[in-house]
């Protein structure tokens, strides 16, 4: 059946079915080819003695013991697996997601790897799409090609663009928002995104999750054409279809942390059977081996373990593989030893036969398996892609620190724009709380008798600025730490370049909903219509609102949102009290009064009132008998900041200000470091 999303093929299949000689022929639409794509080197995974170990509460957990591999270029390789076997943390090792806990020994192309060289050749595209909603196909393309492969020149770019668009079915998608696209072509456009540079290693982690059969049948078709072209796909997948199942060149299954099986797809069943486990001919052996290693069919992961060497035979290889004429005629108990596992003795006399048994096999495969017309040609030119040779010297990221800054400023800045919450909800509230502010404290400024009025609305300010700056920052910041750890991992940018440029993008949209809210309220309440009074006011709650906004950083970096939301305004209470509006400085017990050096609401409050009631104000107009705060040093001195500085106060805040920049950075490395 073909669908609307079916023209991204690129390549044919042919399906064997095991119990008869029919071939089904699946031809998709496309065959197209990437032929514009930068060249990279072939690279060949394997590991040996490999296990991670996990502290849960004082005890450890062994996840993977002592497991080995081989994952080969050209071949799409699945890791199978019950929940709880360890593909996952299989999959995040072999990335470099997860390096803590990890013992044994990971080659790349038969030499040990090098993790920081490895990743710059590698990408991990996770099982949930990490996408920017507010960007189109177009835009999330033309930003991977420009962080990635910045060398190219701009119409090198749009070919590669083109052309990868065009083979994953994604072309006529162009102008469509990430947000509006359907799960299989989400998956497909993070598939995009990192072939950009054209990786030679590619991880998938559960690439059909949340798809129909028809977009898992595409997925895997389109995994498969990559592998074809040269690259190393491996991806873990959880009991796919007998039509999916065939379409894996190679299977790697784990059981309770060990290696239960690693070869061909099409071994599988003969494999089993030789150890007495008789896969029905109407049921999926992907689903069979499955229920295998769950113990549906009694306790066979030590023999499969031991028959398979725990990963370090290969079955499609020619290694060690009890041979099915040689074990039949025995009993059971002739091949089987007292602990459970395969005699040694058959496994040696079937080491001979195995060989010569694998050469027929294999080709049979590659006769079964001859391309059609054109997919042929896609293999050859794409495989023409990747060289021989890994490159030493090769960058870090695909362009300078310094480009980086401003194309994901330009990034940020685009999304604030398409953001109703971030940019035009922020900016209605201002304007609706500014004009509802300077209705309800309308023309007390320059009123004696309302001083203590106006020493209220001062304070309201710095609360305003202080809970709209922080919150939205506390509620967006986290949402971008997906895509975030996603683009840092596969060497998309700096983290420098990333947090400098998300820092400065919203310094403007913030400026200009302050300086609206507080010249509608300046002006409505009668605030001195001195322009330099008005300046230092404005400066005084700029530097309040990018303080908070700091917080907000800080407390979003090393929190998620639920416990940030609840946690940043009980952190901010202190701040509060020590202000100086509930009590006065010279109030506050001298063991406590340090506090009020941290708070930035008090250097804000002291600036803005300084800005009105100081620097030798005129007195105020009193339309009472008596005004106690007819002149401005009365208020001062009530206040206890007669004697204070408000360059000390912008000072301070500026000082706050780096000094959060600078916390929210050192916890957002130990995020993403911890995460990985």
């Amino acid at each position: 059946m073909v669908t609307e999303d079916s023209q991204e093929m690129s390549n044919t299949v042919l399906l064997k079915n095991r119990n008869s000689d029919v071939k089904v022929q699946i031809t998709p639409l496309q065959t197209k080819t990437l032929s514009h794509l930068p060249k990279r080197p072939k690279v060949d995974l394997a590991f040996s003695d490999l296990s991670y170990t996990v502290i849960q509460g004082s005890k450890p957990k062994v996840i993977l013991k002592d497991i080995g591999g081989h994952f080969r270029s050209g071949e799409l390789t699945a890791i199978m697996g019950p929940s709880g076997a360890g593909k996952s943390t299989l999959l995040n090792i072999l990335t470099g997601y997860k390096t803590e806990g990890m013992k044994g020994q990971i080659l790349m192309n038969d030499a040990t790897r090098d993790i920081s060289r490895f990743r710059k050749l590698s990408a991990y595209i996770m099982q949930d799409n990490q996408l920017h909603g507010n960007l189109t196909v177009d835009e999330a393309m033309k930003v991977a090609a420009q962080l990635k492969i910045g060398s190219k020149s701009k119409m090198e770019k749009e070919k590669i663009i083109n052309e990868i668009l065009d083979t994953l079915g994604l072309i006529d998608h162009r102008k469509t928002m990430t947000s509006g696209l359907s799960g299989g072509q989400k998956k497909r456009i993070s598939i995009a995104l990192e072939l950009v540079s054209n990786p030679p290693v590619m991880f998938f982690d559960e690439p059909t999750s949340g798809l129909d059969s028809s977009s898992c049948f595409q997925c895997i078709s389109l995994l498969k054409t990559l592998a074809a072209g040269g690259r190393t796909i491996i991806c873990t997948i959880h009991q796919p279809s007998a039509r999916l199942f065939e379409m894996f060149d190679q299977l790697y299954t784990l059981a309770d942390g060990y290696c239960v099986y690693q070869g061909s797809t099409k071994q599988l069943v003969p494999f089993l059977g030789t150890l007495g486990l008789k896969c029905p001919s109407y049921h999926n052996p992907a689903s069979y081996i499955i229920e295998v290693a769950c113990g549906e069919y009694g306790n066979h992961i030590k023999r499969l373990e031991s028959a398979i060497g725990n990963g370090k035979h290969d079955i499609r290889d020619g290694k060690p593989f009890p041979d099915l004429k040689a074990i039949e005629g025995l009993n059971n108990s002739e091949w089987i030893n007292g602990n459970g596992n395969i005699s040694n003795n058959i496994i040696k006399e079937a080491d001979h036969t195995l060989h010569k048994n694998t050469m027929v096999v294999d080709k049979k495969v590659e006769k079964d398996h001859t391309p059609v017309a054109n997919e042929k040609d896609s293999a050859t030119v794409e495989t023409s892609l990747l060289t021989d040779v890994l490159p030493k010297n090769q960058p870090r990221y695909g362009n300078s620190e310094f480009q980086q800054f401003f194309i994901i400023l330009k990034r940020a800045l685009l999304f604030s724009r398409r953001d109703w919450t971030l940019m035009y909800l922020r900016l209605f509230a201002h304007i609706l709380v500014g004009f509802l502010i300077g209705a309800l404290y309308f023309n007390i400024g320059n009123d004696g008798a309302k001083v203590l009025s106006n020493l209220g609305f001062l304070f309201f300010n710095m609360l305003f600025l202080m809970y709209t700056s922080m919150t939205i920052t506390i509620l967006s910041f986290p949402l971008e730490m997906p895509v975030l750890l996603k683009e840092h991992f596969n060497r998309w940018y700096s983290l420098r370049s990333y947090y400098l440029a998300i820092t400065i993008s919203d310094i403007p949209f913030q400026t200009v909903c302050c300086i609206l809210y507080v010249s509608i309220v300046y002006f409505m309440t009668s605030q001195p219509l001195d322009p330099t009074r008005f300046g230092m006011f404005l400066l005084a709650c700029l530097l309040v609102s990018f303080v908070a906004q700091s917080v907000g950083l800080v407390v979003g970096a090393a929190m998620n949102v639920q416990n940030g939301v609840f946690l940043a305004p009980v952190m901010s209470v202190p701040f509060l009290l020590f202000s100086g509006f509930f009590v006065s400085f010279d109030a506050i017990p001298i063991y406590l009064r340090w506090i009020t050096y941290l708070s930035y609401i008090r250097y804000g409050f002291e600036g803005t009132a300084l800005a009105t009631y100081g620097f030798n104000r005129t007195k105020l107009e009193c339309h009472q008998p008596y005004c106690h705060f007819k002149d401005p040093t009365t208020t001062l001195e009530e206040l206890d900041m007669d004697h204070s500085n408000y360059s000390l106060d912008i000072g301070a805040l500026i000082v706050i200000f780096f000094i959060l920049r600078i916390a929210a950075f050192i916890f957002l490395r130990w995020k993403l470091r911890s995460n990985h």
